[in-house]
């Protein structure tokens, strides 16, 4: 094995997190910084954090707003409102088709 080809070891290697937490490790580095760590991190900490910086939250909670006050119809009223449209254009034309004319047969 090759001697004096290994970077040297830290034993005491301070860590500093953004959150203001430091705590000690064993490292090659010198020091080390960080942006998230256990006690900031979502999924130890149980909130939720959202970096927004386009605003894309803000237009996604929007979008979901103007979706929810749309009011859809289920196939039935669809076809229920068509059959009322064509129940008036054929009292305004006085056609009746053949499926009409069946139907006040067997009435």
């Amino acid at each position: 094995m090759k001697k004096n080809i290994h970077p040297k070891y830290n034993h005491n290697v301070k860590v500093t997190c953004s959150c203001g937490n430091q705590f000690i490790t064993g490292s090659i580095l010198d020091e080390i910084t960080t942006e998230l760590c256990s006690n900031c991190h979502p999924f130890y900490t149980g909130e939720q954090k959202i970096v927004d910086t386009a605003n894309l939250v803000s237009k996604y909670e929007e979008r979901q707003k103007k979706s929810q006050a749309m009011s859809f119809k289920s196939k039935k009223e669809k076809m229920e409102a068509r059959k009322m449209k064509a129940k008036k254009d054929e009292s305004k034309t006085g056609t009746l088709t053949l499926k009409d004319m069946l139907a006040s047969i067997s009435k």
